[in-house]
């Protein structure tokens, strides 16, 4: 069908210019002088038709390449974000708009060359501007958008200033802390705050994780979506999808660092890598991993404990218990006491950047000293 559509555009475009022209190109070589065909009509008729078959025989060398190029423009534009459509079209009208009140100062000069030429040159120009800016820099219109909407409901909210409240930062996942999954049981307890935002490249690098062939990182990957599905449908969390991207950036964590400029958000994340990355940035970060030790129970030298030696340590009769949040106890002289409970007295507390270490001695043997 639009293959037909582009061949009756090509006869009407060709049957129109033959109909403008060709009587021009016969009065001018004086072909036909003194014949039939000096009649206006006639010779309009003639060109009409000439226009139309030369068009028409044309067709066929190039009117696929033609049909080929609708259809691709086409698809582009079915795949592309409807931000980044609305956006380059404000611009390209803005542009358009911006062209139109020039060529008519333009045209007062009544110069032949600059009147004619110029505003078709300058018209494309600044249409093709305008699209670039609006395109590239739709997330600025975006954050400048939320900003404002957030003003207006600020002030719709709070009569006086003095008492209004800042809304909570919108929270971005990364990859790797929706497949950890303690995210989702921090949200249940509400003490994240605010929308949680999950952009679009996140959720592609999850569904290829889950689309792996390796067994390991395909689990990881179901377990991040089931993550996703928990949190959207059964708890009490305003859950978001950012649907943009940031087509020059290629690495995922880029472009989360640049969403949060963008939006002015907070990263989510228990990347020890990213995190450093956020804060040289200047990006606000909460890292899950920070959270844990920040909230694993206080123990002091001095204090007792009683635990299960598991295993032997790296030293010579060391063994190895757990709390349980997961701290490492390191026992000295408890090689002896592997699969028993024992009580343990606590000599020193390591914190370091993997976690808090914990060296205690079996008050056993304190008590036969």
């Amino acid at each position: 069908m639009l293959k037909r559509i582009v061949q009756l555009f090509i006869i009407i475009a060709g049957g129109t210019a033959g109909y403008l022209y060709i009587p021009d190109l016969i009065s001018l070589i004086s072909f036909t002088s003194g014949s039939w065909l000096d009649a206006q009509y006639v010779a309009h008729s003639v060109g009409l038709v000439l226009g139309a078959l030369i068009l028409f025989s044309l067709t066929f060398w190039f009117v696929d390449y033609i049909v080929n190029f609708f259809l691709w423009f086409e698809e582009t534009l079915i795949k592309a974000p409807v931000g980044d459509l609305l956006f380059g079209s404000l611009g390209i009208i803005i542009g358009l708009a911006i062209a139109y009140f020039l060529n008519a100062a333009i045209q007062d000069l009544n110069i032949v060359f600059v009147s004619q030429v110029v505003p078709i040159f300058l018209t494309a120009l600044l249409g093709y501007f305008g699209f670039q800016v609006g395109f590239k820099r739709r997330d600025e219109f975006l954050n400048l958008l939320m900003i404002a909407k957030k003003d207006k409901k600020k002030a719709s909210e709070f009569d006086d200033e003095d008492n209004a409240l800042e809304l909570p930062k919108v929270k971005i996942l990364d990859t790797s802390v929706v497949i950890d999954g303690r995210i989702a049981d921090i949200c249940q307890t509400s003490f994240l705050e605010g929308t949680v935002l999950i952009p679009q490249f996140v959720l592609e690098e999850l569904q290829h994780i889950a689309d792996s062939s390796d067994v390991l990182k395909r689990n990881r990957g179901r377990r991040g979506l089931d993550v996703l599905n928990r949190m959207q449908k059964d708890l009490p969390v305003n859950v978001e999808i950012w649907e943009g991207d940031f087509e020059e950036i290629s690495e995922v964590d880029s472009k989360l660092v640049k969403l949060a400029k963008v939006i002015n958000g907070i990263v989510v994340t228990n990347d020890f890598n990213l995190n450093k990355v956020c804060e040289f940035q200047n990006v606000q970060v909460l890292n899950i991993n920070d959270l844990a030790n920040a909230v694993k129970p206080v123990v002091l030298p001095g204090e007792e404990l009683t635990v299960q030696v598991i295993k032997d340590g790296k030293e010579q009769n060391q063994g190895v218990a757990y709390l349980d949040d997961g701290t490492m106890i390191v026992v000295e002289e408890g090689k002896d006491y592997i699969g028993k409970t024992i009580e343990v007295l606590i000599t020193s507390v390591l914190q370091t950047s993997a976690g808090r270490m914990i060296f205690a001695k079996p008050k056993l043997l304190e008590k036969a000293l």
